[in-house]
């Protein structure tokens, strides 16, 4: 899939993205931006307006919180 690293770290719901994961590459799309801290399953995230997380899922239904720079913006979302 093509890819675009991004200097602009704001995504919108409904993007598709794409990061580094233990398995590999991950491809998915953002659920929503996090300002508050979180609990994704048994994991606990820290967030706030000045350090915000993405919460995405994979294509697979996994979801994670990540920090915005950790996210790259598929081209796709590009050619809307």
């Amino acid at each position: 899939m093509a890819e675009k690293k991004s200097t602009e770290t704001a995504f919108k719901k409904g993007d598709r993205v794409t990061w580094s994961s233990s398995g590999g590459e991950a491809t998915g799309k953002v659920v929503r931006k996090a300002t508050t801290d979180g609990k994704i399953k048994d994991f606990e995230y820290k967030a706030s307006k000045d350090e915000p997380k993405y919460v995405v899922e994979t294509d697979e239904g996994e979801q994670a919180a990540h920090k915005p720079e950790s996210l790259r913006a598929c081209l796709e979302n590009q050619q809307l």
